[in-house]
């Protein structure tokens, strides 16, 4: 288990510099934040400094510093002051690897001690190479962070539960099926964005976090995944198994020869790597949780992300 959190003795609030805070997850991150009294710097790039989701952030006294993530100097000048760095990039390896690199610079540059990068995933430090596009650019950045002189903590949370209700297929209300490959046993970790978004705050505004925190709003099997929609939408659902794992490594490899997307961040075939990984507990996020590490934070249950659908 981790060490207790430790508190800030200064009397003003932390400054935290956050790039990607107008995506989803970087939108909630900021709101989290000022919740919790941080005073927040969003990085954004100048294209992005008078759309819908800048406005938000500023009527929530976020302040807003556009930047050319090229701009070494002028990078570096938005991070002083900082007492950590969250990256809440999304990308390919042009904003994971290439990108997140010059934020990284800027903070060693601005003297910036903590460094929060954008994994915010199932356990990719598990896989092997080349088991998933994404995971790979991850740990690729991972290893530019781990030799820098900044203290870094990465935040891993399994699946989104939010996506539960949409983009991934497991749950299908149409049929009335949870749809599977492998073993309907296998436990999987979920979080919702809100709660990850609220833990990252919280972990930002630690100065005592450890490498890795992992997370999981709830930990449930495909078996018990069934019982909790059966409940939570009120009709009764059936398991679906599609077929083995091994199986769904063959779709995905011929999916993704026959639908490439090479500059999509979540082409069909990342979907199913993602899927492999967690079904297979490749990715699943080793005991003991540090969910508890916050007692102010309330996880929310997979029953009431369906039940809201």
């Amino acid at each position: 288990m981790s060490s207790e959190p430790s508190s800030s003795t200064s009397s003003s609030p932390a400054l935290i510099v956050l790039a990607g805070a107008t995506g989803a997850l970087g939108l909630l991150i900021a709101h989290q934040l000022r919740r919790r009294g941080a005073t927040v710097r969003a990085l954004v790039r100048p294209a992005s400094i008078s759309n819908a989701e800048a406005e938000s952030l500023r009527l929530q006294g976020v302040e807003i510093h556009a930047v050319d993530f090229g701009d070494a100097s002028a990078l570096a000048t938005a991070c002083t002051g900082a007492t950590c760095v969250v990256s809440a990039l999304s990308g390919l390896g042009p904003t994971i690897v290439e990108a997140q690199t010059q934020l990284l610079e800027a903070a060693l540059a601005a003297g910036v001690p903590r460094f929060i990068p954008s994994d915010f995933s199932a356990d990719f430090t598990r896989l092997p190479e080349g088991s998933n596009r994404n995971f790979d650019l991850r740990r690729a950045f991972q290893r530019r962070l781990d030799a820098a002189p900044i203290k870094a903590t990465s935040i891993l949370n399994g699946m989104f539960m939010d996506l539960l209700t949409g983009q991934a297929p497991l749950v299908q209300p149409g049929i009335h099926r949870i749809v599977y490959w492998g073993n309907a046993d296998q436990p999987l970790d979920f979080t919702t964005m809100v709660d990850t978004a609220s833990f990252t705050a919280a972990a930002a505004l630690d100065a005592s976090t450890p490498r890795y925190l992992r997370i999981a709003g709830q930990v449930a099997s495909i078996r018990e995944l069934r019982a909790i929609a059966s409940q939570a939408l009120g009709h009764e659902f059936r398991l679906l198994r599609v077929g083995s794992l091994p199986f769904l490594a063959t779709l995905t490899r011929l999916t993704r020869a026959l639908l490439p997307a090479p500059d999509d961040v979540f082409p069909p075939w990342q979907g199913m790597q993602y899927l492999h990984n967690m079904l297979s507990g490749q990715a699943k996020l080793p005991e003991p949780l540090d969910n508890a590490r916050y007692p102010d934070i309330r996880w929310t249950p997979i029953r009431e992300v369906l039940a809201g659908s």
